[in-house]
């Protein structure tokens, strides 16, 4: 090639050169504890993905305190998720959960990451919301399609998602355990609410570098989550660490379907778990460390067994959650939190006809010697009109949860904000008549991720209900108080007004259930009866 037409050449491709340049974004560097994080911008976003907060729980860490994260030389590049707790994939999802609510990619035990989502201009520091998965304690991640923090973070505040660990790897216990734990003055158990601990410490401890305010966190999660958000507002090991908290469908009693319904004791874990291990030929704490994930047999563990569940440690949960709720110890944090109209459907067999002998052996099971009370409350003269009142039933037993959780709080923490809702709003997609309002349904409106999910076809309304949903979300988080212009208002939950707030095309406050209704809960309670939100 010529002098002359090399120089043609760079004649046509500078103006590429030079309109290209000025549209790459630069690589965000913040230096943390352990080293410098190199990670990616994404419009005025910066992000950090599977930014370690721990040590690998493996070897001798398996079934141990998280350890301090071990610091690296050089940049380390945090731009792609690390691998998810070890649990049972299902890609394509299941019951009303489709991809986009599922876990995707590598599973594994070296599993303790985090991800941050941060504006990428700040003038002072922003507050922080903490983001603890759901699934049961037996499956989640932090790199959940739905959790993509980009669209909370662009509204000024800081996005982390968590990955903990899971089942076995997270809540197994046994008297070798209990023992080494004891020797390093270690709790011996609740090896995963430790491990959201360890993130919030290691979130104390480094978000002032990403431009988070430390003294403005927010721990909130859902389901599962939820109720690690309820047990941390107990936990003494976890005080001072946030200050406000968000509960979405999860209470401090909550139980999953198939999962225990009373929390176990360390004893009752310690011999299940000394049971376990016997099951496996295994006769020391090394050779039971020693064992790979299959051999331990993960993906058949049962919820109903407390080897995968959290226990009453006696140091991480001094006492159940909902007996030190009752007593008043638990961190007096403004706190939002509610539930979906329709909790059950992804849980449980909903027919579309119930005949009347089974509608009221339904209501005996659940109310006992009132069943007549609330056969006259939930009047049903059909098939078609039994099973829709059997699902009503159902959902106000989920409210008189929330009632009766508010009145424990409120006796002890009156001053501090509660904000309650009900989620009405059905997400498109297939099936939508079957699941109505499921369980999580609400998720990718609060975090504005419906385009994870194109093939739900959601409409312009789902666009402004999730725009509304959010901005009440990141409102809390920023000042511990959902209201704010444009929106309608949310009123607090007290103990003389019990008004929560509908969310969905409509939102508007109502109150938590009608008077008749709440005379009834009320008396159901005092009978002994526990409503749950599943």
């Amino acid at each position: 090639m010529t002098r002359v037409r090399r120089t043609m050449l760079l004649a046509a491709l500078l103006p590429l050169v030079f309109t290209v340049c000025p549209a790459a974004q630069p690589v965000p560097r913040v230096r943390v504890a352990q080293g410098m994080l190199s990670g990616l911008r994404r419009g005025s976003v910066n992000v950090f993905l599977g930014v370690p907060y721990a040590a690998p729980p493996v070897g001798i860490n398996r079934w141990r305190a998280p350890q301090p994260a071990q610091k690296w030389h050089g940049v380390r590049r945090a731009t792609h998720f690390a691998p998810s707790c070890t649990q049972t994939l299902t890609p394509h999802g299941f019951g009303p959960w489709s991809h986009e609510y599922d876990v995707h990619g590598r599973t594994g035990e070296n599993c303790l990451y985090l991800n941050i989502w941060a504006p990428a201009h700040v003038s002072r520091p922003v507050p922080v919301m903490v983001w603890i998965p759901g699934g049961a304690f037996i499956s989640g991640s932090g790199s959940v399609p739905i959790y993509d923090g980009r669209h909370l973070a662009a509204q000024g505040i800081i996005v982390v998602t968590i990955n903990y660990r899971l089942g076995l790897f997270g809540f197994f216990t046994d008297p070798a355990l209990v023992a080494e734990a004891k020797r390093l003055h270690e709790p011996p158990g609740n090896w995963g609410l430790q491990d959201m601990i360890g993130a919030l410490r290691w979130v104390r401890r480094n978000i002032a570098a990403f431009g988070g305010n430390p003294h403005a966190v927010t721990v909130a999660g859902q389901s599962a989550g939820a109720i690690a958000v309820q047990e941390l507002i107990t936990s003494p090991l976890a005080a001072g660490l946030f200050a406000r908290a968000i509960a979405e469908s999860g209470l401090p009693n909550s139980r999953l379907p198939g999962s225990p319904r009373h929390m176990a004791s360390l004893a009752a874990a310690e011999r299940t778990g000394e049971a376990f291990a016997r099951s496996k030929g295994v006769k020391t704490l090394a050779g039971l460390r020693a064992l790979p994930p299959k051999a331990l047999g993960v993906s058949a563990s049962p919820m109903t067994s407390p080897l995968i569940m959290p226990i009453i440690d006696g140091t991480v949960l001094p006492a159940a959650p909902e007996r030190l709720l009752a007593t008043g110890h638990f961190a007096r944090t403004p706190i939002l939190l509610g539930m979906n109209a329709d909790e059950n459907t992804g849980f449980r067999a909903n027919p579309t006809t119930l005949s009347r002998a089974a509608w009221h052996a339904y209501l005996r099971k659940r109310f006992g010697a009132l069943a007549p009370r609330f056969a006259r409350l939930f009047p049903a003269h059909s098939g078609r009109a039994r099973a829709r009142a059997q699902r009503a039933v159902r959902r106000d037993l989920g409210l008189a949860a929330l009632y009766h959780w508010g009145r424990l709080r409120l006796a002890h923490a009156a001053h501090t904000p509660v904000y309650a809702y009900l989620w009405r709003h059905v997400e498109p997609g297939p099936q939508a008549k079957r699941w109505r309002v499921f369980h999580s349904s609400e998720i990718p409106y609060v975090f504005q991720t419906l385009d994870a999910a194109p093939q739900r076809h959601f409409t312009r309304l789902d666009r402004r209900i999730s725009r509304r949903m959010s901005r009440y979300w990141v409102n809390f988080v920023k000042t511990g108080n959902p209201n704010g212009p444009g929106l309608s208002h949310w009123p607090r939950l007290t103990r003389r007004a019990q008004r929560i707030m509908r969310l969905g095309a409509h939102s508007a406050p109502r109150p938590i259930l009608p008077p008749r209704l709440l005379r009834a809960m009320r008396a159901f309670i005092a009978a002994g009866g526990t409503p749950q939100l599943y």
